[in-house]
């Protein structure tokens, strides 16, 4: 049985039990977003280094994203199986080498393929939201997981705020170079500490793991087919970076490659879709007990609701500084600082996002929220040069509060579907994250900054309505089955 007490208060000034594992686990989040975001804030410098066209920094942007979208899914199979514990560790150690060197490249295929393999840190966001259900009950998840997210998202603001300062402390033409080393030197370091620091679970829980690797576990024959249904937008969206990359797009390489990437997408979801039969075959035999039972659609719904909140977080964080340098004619250092603002909000929106939805209920607060992206964005949609700096900058911190606040709701709900898949679900949610960041910038290639803009605001107005239809409030309890062969209920309201 859990020996998480549900009565509990959450004292955030405290150092120990629960609140030590959120604190220790927030902080390696920040670390791995600060990682994964290093390069956002020097873009500028690294774009003269290298003398990039603006279609190269664009791919690079895109790049930087399309990693996380299958590493979301491996690794939260892998955290449900093997703990979070070795998992972040093991993921902050090896984007810290990826990152150290993406600073020591040449040209610009290395940044690119670093770029690419870097988006692999992305993926730490899904071992953290198991870790934090582990260790919170269902009354407390909503805020536990909203701080989580939203103090470990403030990572990319501390590398858009510190990052130039740090560059120009280190000074000559490399000190790009040694301020982005120093955030893979920080990963390594703390992800060894990070693994003997914490433990999966608090003492005398039981860690619940899927029956079956390869694929989730669905309870219904309707499931199966939304579940293979669903899977497609993470194989689109790699095939929306290859054509992007191909001589369609920045030709990059030529047809051959990208025909062979279109080959090998859909041979590896055609060997996805054996794997979640092969784990879901009894299906077809006999029905699942009630009791055991959870509706694939609210996954489905909250990937959407992720692809729009996420998306466009990582889709801004990317292109701000180059958005307030090109249009606004800011210095470097400025236009990093005033970029940082947008995922600063993490600090308090995503956090408050959660508690609302502990507070107030959980489709209720996303209703609420998605009016508020829709509208917020569109109104970014209509700034242009003409517009004075500090509107646009406080009309995008009410985007930004809106989208977090969306974000730490999504995953107030995540981990309350079925506790021993909550990794894969989180992998889920969190790959249509990076589907719509892919989407996004995508756009943003290919259309001007304001339709970028209206194209999120269109975006969230259709996922509001999928919320509004399909989306139900968690009630009740889950079931899980004990080593022992008996059945804990788990409360989720």
């Amino acid at each position: 049985m859990s020996s998480i007490d549900s009565n509990s208060k959450l004292n955030l000034f405290s150092f120990s039990g629960n609140v030590r594992i959120l604190h220790l686990t927030w902080f390696a989040f920040f670390i791995s977003f600060m990682v994964w975001f290093a390069h956002a804030p020097l873009m500028v410098v690294i774009r003269e280094t290298f003398g990039l066209s603006d279609q190269e920094v664009k791919a690079l942007l895109i790049l930087n994203v399309a990693m996380t979208i299958p590493a979301r899914i491996v690794v939260g199979m892998l955290v449900d199986r093997y703990g979070p514990r070795i998992m972040f560790s093991s993921i902050l150690i090896l984007s810290g080498v990826f990152c150290i060197a993406f600073s020591m490249a040449q040209n610009y295929q290395q940044l690119a393929t670093m770029r690419f393999l870097l988006g692999f840190v992305g993926a730490g966001f899904v071992v953290g939201i198991r870790m934090i259900s582990e260790w919170f009950p269902a009354r407390q998840t909503g805020i536990a997981q909203g701080i989580y997210g939203g103090w470990g998202n403030f990572g990319s603001a501390a590398a858009a705020m510190l990052l130039p300062g740090l560059a120009l402390m280190y000074g000559g033409d490399d000190g790009w170079r040694y301020a982005i080393a120093s955030t893979g030197v920080i990963a390594i370091l703390y992800g060894a500490f990070y693994y003997f620091a914490v433990t999966n679970t608090p003492k005398g829980s039981t860690y619940f793991q899927p029956k079956k690797m390869g694929g989730m576990e669905v309870t219904s024959k309707f499931d199966f087919f939304l579940y293979l249904l669903v899977s497609i937008p993470m194989y689109a969206a790699l095939a929306l970076l290859t054509w992007k990359l191909s001589p369609a797009g920045l030709n990059w390489f030529d047809n051959t490659i990208a025909y062979s990437i279109y080959g090998a997408l859909t041979a590896l979801y055609l060997y996805q879709s054996f794997a979640i039969y092969r784990v879901n075959k009894n299906l077809f035999k006999k029905d699942v007990p009630d009791i055991f039972k959870f509706d694939f659609s609210q996954v489905a719904v909250l990937n959407l609701a992720y692809l729009v909140t996420f998306g466009t977080e990582l889709a801004l964080v990317s292109m701000l500084p180059l958005f307030y340098t090109d249009t606004f004619n800011v210095s470097i250092v400025l236009a990093g600082v005033l970029a940082a603002i947008y995922p600063l909000m993490n600090l308090i929106a995503r956090p408050a996002g959660g508690l609302i939805s502990d507070q107030y209920g959980r489709k209720r607060t996303l209703v609420v929220l998605f009016i508020g992206i829709a509208l917020s964005f569109a109104v970014l949609g209509l700034v242009d040069a003409s517009w004075a700096l500090p509107i646009v900058v406080t009309i995008t911190i009410v985007c930004g509060l809106f989208a977090k606040a969306g974000s730490g709701a999504v995953f107030a709900m995540v981990p309350l579907i079925q506790r021993r898949m909550t990794g894969q679900i989180a992998g889920m949610a969190g790959a249509y994250g990076n589907i719509g960041g892919v989407v996004f910038l995508t756009i943003l290639s290919l259309v001007s900054t304001q339709a970028f803009f209206m194209f999120i605001a269109g975006a969230a107005a259709i996922v509001l309505f999928a919320i509004v239809i399909f989306l139900r409030e968690p009630r009740g309890q889950m079931a899980e089955v004990m080593p022992d062969g008996s059945v804990e209920m788990i409360d989720v309201s």
